[in-house]
This record gives C-alpha cells, sequence and structure tokens, in this order.
C-alpha cells in the first residue's frame, strides 16, 4: 500500500455529494475493490459454516460415519483459518480506505481554502472551516470504509438466501422477503436522521464560528462591555445546538435499537420455523442446527447493511458541506494574458487614494480614520480590486503569483501556528541563519527567543498562546522581514508593543530593508519621525507628504499624531 497522504491529492468532482464521494472511489479503487473481495470471502466463510456444520452432524454424527465427520469437521476448520486471514487483511485496507479518503478531502480543501485567500473569510465562517476539518472528514472516511463489509454482506445475504430456499423453500422465501422489509424499515429512519444531521451540523458549524469571533475579539468586547450580551447569545445559541444534537441523537438511538431489534426478531422468527420444520419432519436435525446458525449469522450482515446505509448517509451529509467550499471561486482570477512582470525598484501607486510609495524608501502612511489605512493596503496587495499599480505596471494585469512574490501585506490578523520556531520565521526555508538572525534582531525579538530552552528549534503551540500579545507582533514582524519582499507593506506592526520597544524597531527597521520598498500604516510619532517619507490621509484621500516635522504644521496631522502620544 502507498505511504498516506499521497503528493498530489487530484482535482476533486464538486458538482454534486454524490459525485465527490464517487470521485473518492474512484482514486482508492484497488484498494476499495480489494477490501470488497475480502469483505465478501469473510463473509462467505462465516455464511458457510452453518451448512458444513449442519452436514457434519447429519452425515458424520447421526449416521456414524467418521470419515465424513472429519471430512466435514475439516472444512469447518479450513473456513474459521480463511475467515480470520480475510478479516485481519480486510480490516487493514478498510482503515487505509478510511484514512485515504480523509487524508484527500482535508488536502482537497486545505489546497483549495489557500486558492481562495482572503476571499474565503468573506464567504465562509470560520467554524464551517474547523467542522469540515474535525467532522465532515471522518464522516466521508466511514462512508468509504463501511462499502467494503457492506457490500460482502449484501453477498453473503443473497448465499444465504439461496441455500436456505434450496433446503426450504418456506424458509428461503421468509428470507427474501424479509430481508428487503427490514431494510425498509431502517430506510424509514434514515430520511429523518439525515434531515436533522444536515440541521445540526449547520448550526454547529455557525455556533463554532460565533466562538472563534468572541475569542478573537474578547478583549474589545470587554472594553466596550458586551462581553456579557455576547456570552448570553452564545448561550441561547449552544442550548440551541444542544436541542439540535438531542434531537439527532433521539433518532440516532431509534436507529442503533432498530439495527439489534429487527435482526433479533429475524433470527427468533427463522428459528421457530425451523423448530416446527423439523418436528414434522420436513428437515433433519442437521439441517435445524444449520438453520438456527444462519438466523444467528444474518444478524451481523443485516446490522452491517443498516449501518452502511447510515454512514453512507453521514458521508453525503459531509461530502455535500465539502462540495459547497469546493465551489467557492476566489474573487480574483488571473488575467488571460498576464502582463510581464513590472521592473524592479518601481514605485507602488494608489491613483484612488492618490498615494505613491517610493521605490526603495521607507515610507509611513498616517491616516485619521484605521478603516482608511485597511483599505488602501487592501488594494495595493490586490485583496481588493482597483487600479493600483507597481512600476507603471497595473496590478490586474499581473498574475497573482506574482504579485504576492513582489507584494506582501502582513497586518494583525496574521496568526502563529504550531511547529518549530525556526520554520514559523522561514516557512518556505529560503533564508539562511543570519537572515533570521538578522530580522529577530530588528523586531526586538531576539530576547524572546533566547528565553527558549531550544531557542528557534523550539515548538510552539497553536497561535503562539505561550507568547504575549507583544511577543507575537514582534514574531510575526521578524517573519514577515525574513521574507525580504521586494515591497512590504506592514498595519500597525507596534500595536502592541511597549514604548522602549517601538523607539528600538522604529530605529532599526529602515536599516533591516536597505534598498528595499517599505510602507507602514502607523500614527506613531516613534515611526513616523524615523520614516524617509510621510504621507498624511484624510476621508481616503491623500493631503500632505513630507517629513514628521514638516508635517507638524498641519493641523489635523499634528491633532492625529498628538492624539496617539496622549
Amino acid at each position: 500500500m502507498r505511504s498516506l497522504p499521497v503528493p498530489d491529492p487530484g482535482t476533486p468532482n464538486h458538482r454534486s455529494a454524490t459525485g465527490f464521494l464517487l470521485w473518492q472511489a474512484a482514486r482508492i479503487w484497488p484498494t476499495l475493490a480489494g477490501g470488497i473481495a475480502l469483505a465478501t470471502v469473510w463473509m462467505l466463510t462465516l455464511a458457510l459454516q452453518p451448512a458444513v456444520l449442519g452436514r457434519a452432524i447429519d452425515a458424520g454424527l447421526t449416521q456414524g460415519d467418521r470419515g465424513e465427520l472429519i471430512r466435514w469437521a475439516s472444512i469447518l476448520l479450513a473456513l474459521g483459518v480463511g475467515q480470520a486471514i480475510t478479516s485481519i487483511i480486510r480490516h487493514r485496507f478498510a482503515v487505509f480506505n478510511w484514512l485515504a479518503s480523509a487524508f484527500r478531502t482535508v488536502q482537497n480543501t486545505t489546497d483549495h481554502a489557500n486558492r481562495l485567500g482572503a476571499t474565503l473569510p468573506k464567504r465562509v465562517v470560520a467554524g464551517e472551516v474547523v467542522s469540515i476539518g474535525t467532522s465532515d472528514i471522518a464522516h466521508i472516511g466511514s462512508a468509504l470504509d463501511i462499502l467494503s463489509r457492506g457490500i460482502g454482506s449484501v453477498v453473503a445475504i443473497v448465499v444465504v438466501a439461496v441455500i436456505l430456499l434450496s433446503t426450504s423453500v418456506p424458509l428461503g422465501l421468509v428470507v427474501v422477503f424479509g430481508v428487503p422489509l427490514l431494510m425498509a424499515v431502517v430506510g424509514l429512519l434514515i430520511r429523518p436522521l439525515h434531515r436533522r444531521q444536515e440541521a445540526y451540523r449547520t448550526q454547529q458549524g455557525k455556533l463554532t464560528g460565533r466562538a472563534a469571533d468572541i475569542v478573537t475579539g474578547l478583549r474589545v468586547l470587554r472594553g466596550v462591555g458586551g462581553e456579557s450580551v455576547f456570552s448570553a447569545r452564545y448561550r441561547t445559541q449552544s442550548q440551541q445546538l444542544r436541542h439540535d444534537g438531542v434531537r439527532v441523537a433521539r433518532v440516532d438511538s431509534l436507529l442503533e435499537a432498530a439495527q439489534v431489534l429487527l435482526p433479533g426478531i429475524f433470527m427468533v422468527l427463522v428459528t421457530w420455523l425451523g423448530a416446527r420444520f423439523a418436528l414434522r419432519g420436513v428437515i433433519s436435525v442437521g439441517e435445524l442446527v444449520a438453520f438456527y446458525g444462519y438466523a444467528a449469522f444474518l444478524v451481523a450482515p443485516l446490522r452491517n447493511v443498516t449501518e452502511m446505509i447510515d454512514k453512507v448517509t453521514r458521508g453525503h451529509v459531509a461530502a455535500r458541506r465539502v462540495v459547497a467550499l469546493l465551489r467557492l471561486r476566489p474573487e480574483f482570477t488571473d488575467p488571460a494574458r498576464p502582463a510581464a512582470a513590472p521592473r524592479p525598484g518601481g514605485d507602488l501607486v494608489d491613483p484612488e487614494s492618490g498615494l505613491v510609495v517610493p521605490a526603495g524608501r521607507l515610507t509611513v502612511l498616517a491616516t485619521a480614520t484605521p478603516a482608511d489605512a485597511v483599505r488602501v493596503t487592501g488594494r495595493l496587495g490586490r485583496y481588493t480590486d482597483s487600479e493600483a499599480t507597481l512600476a507603471d505596471v497595473p496590478l490586474r494585469d499581473l498574475p497573482l503569483e506574482t504579485v504576492r512574490e513582489r507584494i506582501l501585506v502582513a497586518d494583525n490578523d496574521a496568526r502563529l501556528f504550531s511547529g518549530e520556531l525556526r520554520a514559523e520565521l522561514d516557512p518556505h526555508g529560503r533564508a539562511d541563519d543570519a537572515t533570521v538572525a538578522a530580522a529577530l534582531a530588528a523586531a526586538g525579538a531576539t530576547e524572546i527567543v533566547d528565553g527558549l530552552a531550544d531557542g528557534l528549534a523550539t515548538r510552539i503551540a497553536e497561535r503562539g498562546r505561550e507568547f504575549s500579545g507583544g511577543q507575537q507582533q514582534r514574531l510575526r514582524l521578524a517573519r514577515a522581514l525574513a521574507a525580504d519582499p521586494e515591497v512590504l507593506v506592514l498595519i500597525e506592526p507596534t500595536s502592541a508593543v511597549d514604548a522602549h520597544t517601538e523607539a528600538y524597531i522604529a530605529a532599526r527597521l529602515a536599516a533591516a530593508r536597505p534598498g528595499r520598498t517599505t510602507l507602514v500604516c502607523s500614527t506613531s510619532p516613534l515611526l513616523l519621525d524615523r520614516a524617509d517619507h510621510v504621507v498624511f490621509m484624510s476621508d481616503g484621500k491623500v493631503v500632505a507628504e513630507g517629513t514628521h516635522r514638516e508635517l507638524m504644521a498641519e493641523p489635523r496631522y499634528a491633532a492625529v499624531v498628538s492624539r496617539e502620544e496622549s
């Protein structure tokens, strides 16, 4: 078997949930077919054992033929050995199928999320993505895992029905008509379970998203006194989710009970009819024992079939969510005829606001309204469509990959991820140790790394939880500096650090990027005073340019900067 995950998961079929599941099955068809074949053999070895046992009783014990007894006992032993071997290998195939489909789903959704980029949080709440990664992949894996057992069980039921019909037509007819009837009863429970699962799954995604939003903005909520309001809303939604979960569990428990009760009733019926036929001499003692064995055996394949219906239904619900994500398209795509890459060292220009970021210099953009800075950087990084240009080439005419390589926008929504800190600061592995060390020094983060037991080899937790807000901000700044893009746009890179650290960073930022274009969005006097060029913007338009000291004569600029100082 191949190692997992596979390097290339392939292009998924996202036209429908059924199409996605069939595409998944086609990707693993060798092991899926092998698992079905092994499960079929496994179930057949179980299905034939009651018949062999009945022949051993009739031919060996009732008629006293020792040779026949040994022969049939040997066949029974061979069936038992075959059952054990095929069961082990079948289970290995089933686990591989589960993992392969789950990994492929994760790879497809992760790759597509990367392609969506800034479009993803605008179109899908965070909770929905989390639920896909934690819940839906398991259901999709289980849907493909159960296929081998389910199909093998169907084959076994057909074989048992043929054997029973050849021995006793009435008993065979009980199986032929009884099994579809049982499946129909189970189907009555599957449909409402399907509907309630889908409603529960939607509500779960919304609640997860709300929880993520509350945690992210907890400090702000406490600052404005809105913590209790959001807490009450979350509590209400949580109780609604609990109510929906109970509704799902109610139908699920009925389904679980039906999977045990209905086959049990079926077994009692077959045994009762077989005993009556034996008393009337229609069937032999050995055939009676075989019928009882079949009645007991049928409980397992019937349960497997009902479980297959249940898990495939759950997988279909999960696949529908995955397909909905895969159908999303990025706001921006590469132009049909991309322009040639702009020459290095050109100015970055936003015509809408009148902002010109000179090449090779440190420019600080001060705005009267923080939202103006966000809108401008969105246009400069091509996260929103605009007339912005780099070296006189419109960004909309360039491939997105080129824009992302040439222009890096680093804001405070960026996150630290779990893993080794060295890889976190240089995720592409392009920077040498000296570059990383220089970036840490410029960001004032050297002491953070020095305080770690294993230095850069230290493994950090999700979102860098072991670091304070200011430490996280400095490490994110170091990561942006280590990337060393042609154009670096920093949004409030020192908002969470103290004045001493901010002065340290301001004094070293320009030297950390010699000959590179750097735009910093900030109203901090420490950064403004160190800038080569300062641009002041009000109401989304550039109203003044110069040095910090020159612009202090502009009343509106002075008011904004003075507010920052106070």
